[in-house]
This record gives C-alpha cells, sequence and structure tokens, in this order.
C-alpha cells in the first residue's frame, strides 16, 4: 500500500492482523457496527468506541492501482496525491491546514484494490471533516499548474522507495514474475517510464470514473452513534449524485507450468535474504474455509513460536530470522510466502535448502491438532486490544469491504475460523504449495574485494 507514509507489505499485514480481533466465544461479535446505506448508494459502517471523545473519519474508494487502463500504471496513487490540491472552493494544501489547526491527523492510502483518506479529530470536528471530504469527493479542480509539479514528487517517491532500495527492486521483480498477466504484477506507484507519461487528462478521466459517493464507503469509528452520524452523512454525502460505476473487469492468471526464479546481487544490500512465494486465494476468491485455514498455517509456521523461527534461527543457527507471509484481504486471489536471512558470513544455498527441507517437511509429516488448536488461540490472543485503537475498526472494515466482503463476514470471523481443522490446514497447504507455481527471490550481497 503506497500512502504518504505507508508500503505495501507493511500495511496489509498490519490490516489483516486487525481482522482477528475477537475473543474466542463463538457467538461474540467482533465489532458490532451499525450500518446504513445512504439514498445515493453510499455505504456507511458506525462502530462506537467511548474511551476517548475522538473519532476516525474514513472514506474507503472501491477502485486501486489493478483498475488502471493499460498504461496509465500509478494514477490510482497519483490521483491520492492530487485529492489534496483543492477544490473548487477551497485552495490547494486548505482542507490539511485545517485539520492541523483542529489538533487533527490525516493521511491516505493508495493499495491494489482501494484508495482510502481518513482524518482521525476530536468528536466535534466530525461534521468539518465530512463537509470537507465531501466537497473534494464531488469538486476536485486539477490544472497543469498543479498537477505537473506532483508527477515530479511521485517520480522521487518512487526512487526513494524503489530505485534506491535493492529490497524493494527485488520484491517489485519478484510480484511481477508472480504475476505474469494479472494486474497485481503491475507496482502500485507505477513504472517510470508510464509515470512520466501521466497528466491533468488522465487524472481527471480516472478521478471521474471511479469517485462517486454509490463507490465509496464512510466509516465512521469512535466517540459516536449510528444516530449522530446519520443526519451529517445525509447532509454532506447524501447530496452528492450517483453516477454509473464500470465493473471491475481484470484479467486472470494462467496456469503456472514451471517455477520461476528472480535473483538480485549488489553492493548496496546489507541482509541478504531468500523468498519463496506461491499462489493462493484470498476471502473473496477462496473455497469453503481455505483463507481461514491458510492463516492458521501462517501462525504456525510463521511468528516467534513458529516452526521455521524455532528450527532455523533457535536449533540450526543459520538464519537471523525466519517466516512466513499470507494476507487474505485481496479482491483477487494473493500470495502466500516463506522468506528466510541468514546470519552474517551464512551461504544462501544451504540456507535456501534449509528453507525447503522445512517446507517438505510440512508436506509430509502435517501438523498435529495441538498446533491448530494453539494457533487459533495465538491469533486471536495477539488481536485481543484491537478494539481499543478508533482507527483500527475503520482499517478493518475498510480492507473488508473494499475487497468483496461483508460487514457478516468480518464480525463472523470467530467462528469461521474456530471451525478449522489440522485436516483442512494441511488440505489448504497441498492445495498452494506447488513447486511448479512457485517464484523464488533471492538478494544477495556483492563479496567484498
Amino acid at each position: 500500500m503506497l500512502g504518504r507514509i505507508r508500503t505495501v507489505k507493511t500495511a496489509v499485514a498490519v490490516a489483516s492482523a486487525l481482522l482477528l480481533a475477537a475473543p474466542a466465544n463463538l457467538s461474540a461479535q467482533v465489532f458490532e457496527p451499525e450500518t446504513f446505506t445512504l439514498d445515493n448508494g453510499m455505504e456507511v459502517v458506525v462502530v462506537s468506541n467511548h474511551r476517548a471523545p475522538i473519532v476516525s473519519h474514513m472514506v474507503w474508494y472501491k477502485v486501486g492501482a489493478a483498475d488502471e487502463p493499460e498504461g496509465k500504471s500509478g494514477i490510482a496513487h497519483f490521483l491520492e496525491h492530487l485529492m489534496f490540491k483543492g477544490t473548487k472552493t477551497m485552495k490547494p494544501g486548505e482542507f490539511s491546514e485545517i485539520i492541523a489547526l483542529n489538533g487533527g491527523r490525516e493521511n491516505a492510502f493508495t493499495s491494489q484494490d482501494f484508495t482510502g483518506y481518513y482524518q482521525t479529530v476530536s468528536k466535534d470536528r466530525l461534521e468539518l471533516m465530512m463537509k470537507h471530504e465531501a466537497d473534494r469527493m464531488a469538486n476536485l479542480v486539477l490544472t497543469d499548474d498543479v498537477v505537473l509539479p506532483e508527477r515530479d514528487v511521485i517520480l522521487e517517491e518512487r526512487r526513494s522507495r524503489t530505485d534506491n532500495n535493492p529490497g524493494a527492486q527485488l520484491g517489485e521483480m519478484v510480484n511481477a514474475t508472480l504475476y505474469l498477466h494479472h494486474p497485481y504484477g503491475t507496482p502500485v506507484i507505477g513504472w517510470e517510464n508510464e509515470m512520466r507519461e501521466l497528466d491533468t487528462e488522465d487524472a481527471l478521466a480516472f478521478y471521474e470514473r471511479w469517485y462517486a459517493p454509490n463507490n465509496a464507503i464512510l466509516i465512521v469509528s469512535g466517540d459516536v452513534s449510528a444516530e449522530e452520524v446519520r443526519p451529517l452523512a445525509e447532509k454532506y454525502y447524501g447530496a452528492l449524485e450517483a453516477r454509473p460505476m464500470p465493473p471491475r473487469e481484470r484479467v486472470g492468471e494462467p496456469r503456472q507450468w514451471a517455477p520461476r526464479r528472480v535473483e538480485l546481487t549488489t553492493a548496496k544490500v546489507g541482509q541478504p535474504s531468500i523468498s519463496i512465494n506461491y499462489f493462493a486465494p484470498g476471502y473473496r476468491v477462496a473455497e469453503g474455509n481455505e483463507a481461514y485455514a491458510l492463516q492458521v498455517l501462517a501462525e504456525i509456521m510463521g511468528g516467534s513460536t513458529g516452526r521455521l523461527y524455532r528450527e532455523l534461527v533457535i536449533e540450526q543457527g543459520i538464519a537471523a530470522s525466519a517466516g512466513n507471509y499470507y494476507s487474505p484481504t485481496s479482491y483477487d486471489g494473493t500470495d502466500y510466502t516463506f522468506w528466510i536471512s541468514p546470519v552474517p558470513g551464512g551461504d544462501l544455498d544451504e540456507l535456501e535448502a534449509a528453507l525447503r527441507t522445512e517446507i517438505d517437511k510440512l508436506l509430509a509429516d502435517g501438523v498435529t491438532d495441538e498446533e491448530v488448536e494453539g494457533a487459533k488461540q495465538r491469533l486471536v490472543d495477539a488481536a485481543v486490544f484491537a478494539r481499543d485503537e478508533v482507527s483500527t475498526a475503520a482499517q478493518v472494515f475498510g480492507r473488508a469491504l473494499t475487497a468483496g466482503q461483508s460487514v457478516e463476514d468480518v464480525e463472523d470471523w470467530p467462528n469461521r475460523i474456530a471451525k478449522v481443522t489440522s485436516a483442512d490446514v494441511m488440505a489448504a497447504a497441498k492445495e498452494i504449495i506447488l513447486p511448479e507455481a512457485s517464484v523464488t527471490g533471492v538478494l544477495n550481497t556483492e563479496p567484498s574485494s
């Protein structure tokens, strides 16, 4: 996920963990939201949290980098930047100034599947936030004198975050190799050659195509109730006209017949690493409870108590770190990744062999009932405080709803995760861990002369 302070993997991992914010009680709900829909089709979710007199006000658009026109990569993220450039009634940067003067915080972010904008303010400033956020939903003003200099900003962002970062460079290439045909293979920030050609017309076309109340979700969490939010939402967002929305049509990824490998060796690498990446289903496209089973698998294998860390870091002492990564909150499929980094002076070939041995052990020996039950409890325990932060609920529901889930799906998470068995975990593991459908990424440092 890209934004003014975010990266893709970090933000996704955090939001994925927050989806597990529920007690083990099967009858419990996660956040107990109140929901309604405005006449123009805008969805509204309200989550009350009265610990402090503050609110998080978020607007999520069901559009991201994977929805960009061919040849216009980076336009979703570019428009995110341009949304701060003023409207018919506000000069560039004025909304941000108002937020700061009122003691609030703001940010925005873009992923493959969504774009979001948020402010955290005192409860009595909520109406002010709605007024101005609704204004830029409908009345953004873009001219060359603000668009073209901002294009230089995103190009510099790419240079600093990707072009000068070997880990980010490799990650970009691994992603493009894993998704040869699907738009997830294109970086959210865009390819540099296409970013340089983005202009005012491109930004306005994307804005007018996707930014409308019936393609947006308003999520307010904090010291409020739906009774308080509804009249404000109707006043500001309800006054905006709905527009016909294009379908989210994306090409599928063809079957992979042979393993792929990407290697990057450079003196700029501080810490070598190896990743093995597999296609995996997300919540929306998974069959049955497959996504939930893979979450449990990720907990068994990863973390400071997981198999990989215990065996490769503690027992064998050949790795400085080892783990795996899986996030099911994507509109289409996603990836399941194993990764490892060596201790100083470690041999990467030996390290890769050791990692593959652990993966083979998983497939051959399976997981125990005790591991599964322990993993489920740890997942719950790790997220028990998620409801304390007012922005947490907004993040969780935003990611879920823009990825094709429902409020009910989020609230029913405890029931669904509780049903996962060891057989489910192994069935899911064997379904995705296929040698021919993998991409291995190797980041290595050049030996000193």
